[in-house]
């Protein structure tokens, strides 16, 4: 990977939607172009420190994964090649060569649609405080990262400021409607089976992710990104062993950092140190070789 480090993108000309943050977003009438740079946020928070090679990562992963999964669900992407890119775009190429989709516009459907497999994360903290996650019982006596019976759904709000706050699947039926919150758990579930299984061949566990969707006209589709180290926990199946945090090639590194400075998770961010850096993006890449190029 050649591209140059890439923290924000200034297209000029281009109709600007909206700055996630990770994502810089441009509307051409009935499609987004979706620029995915090497920002990093850690507890909702982007960091001051950019990580070389991330953009690319999650696109190409994204890519590899919408192309995994379109026998399941459609997706938003139309190309990701530059060069069938709009005319209007033709001068921005090599800032948006390896890190941009165009896709369709989607009307989002405002919930994350959270899946686990392992016992991790916030879903771990819950279950320590009520053997439940999400509304959803589970056995007595398991311990962090033990692989659950079964993969659970177990959806969070989608909130513009702040963390997202876990809701039980009778929520999403009030929100949405039965039929689609039934649509968004059974595809979650399907996506993250045959994702999971196609990993762990690959040497990587997917403990938990998360999908999003939204409806172009009255079809739901996968948008978003899907299945990369930002959405996902990905953890190195020869290092796994239950009852402790596991290694990971996600963000997870740099949030375990990050909680042994003195900083309260609030903006500004702490600058990140090289080797933090280097480790990050070495992870990254290290996701991407496994998962679609051995």
């Amino acid at each position: 990977m050649v591209s140059q480090p890439l923290q924000f993108t200034r297209l000029d000309d281009i109709k600007f939607f909206k700055r996630g943050k990770v994502r810089d977003i441009y509307e051409l009438e009935d499609k987004l172009l979706i620029v995915s740079t090497d920002r990093i946020s850690c507890f909702d928070v982007v960091l001051p420190t950019i990580i070389p090679h991330k953009g690319e990562v999650l696109t190409k992963l994204s890519l590899f994964w919408f192309e995994f999964t379109k026998n399941i669900i459609p997706n938003h992407l139309i190309t990701a090649n530059v060069d069938n890119f709009p005319e209007i775009l033709v001068k921005y190429k090599e800032v948006l060569r390896d890190r941009s989709m165009l896709v369709k516009k989607a009307t989002p459907i405002p919930v994350e649609c959270v899946v686990r497999g392992y016992l991790a994360g916030s879903g771990w903290k819950e279950y320590q405080e009520r053997q439940s996650i999400c509304g959803i019982r589970l056995p007595q006596g398991l311990r962090e990262a033990d692989k659950l019976p079964q993969a659970i759904f177990t959806p969070t709000t989608k909130e513009e400021v702040g963390h997202d706050v876990n809701v039980t699947q009778k929520y999403i039926e009030k929100k949405f409607g039965k039929d689609i919150a039934t649509k968004l758990k059974e595809v979650s579930l399907t996506l993250y089976k045959k994702a999971s299984q196609y990993a762990e061949n690959r040497g990587i566990i997917i403990a938990d992710t998360k999908f999003e969707f939204g409806k172009v006209k009255k079809e739901i589709i996968l948008i978003d990104e899907v299945l990369t180290p930002d959405s996902s926990r990905f953890w190195p199946k020869d290092e796994y062993s239950p009852g402790r945090s596991q290694a990971s090639f996600d963000k997870q590194f740099v949030r375990d950092y990050l909680e042994t400075l003195a900083w309260n998770k609030t903006p500004p961010a702490p600058e990140l140190p090289e080797e933090i850096v280097t480790k990050t993006s070495e992870k990254y890449l290290q996701a991407l070789q496994m998962m679609v190029t051995m």
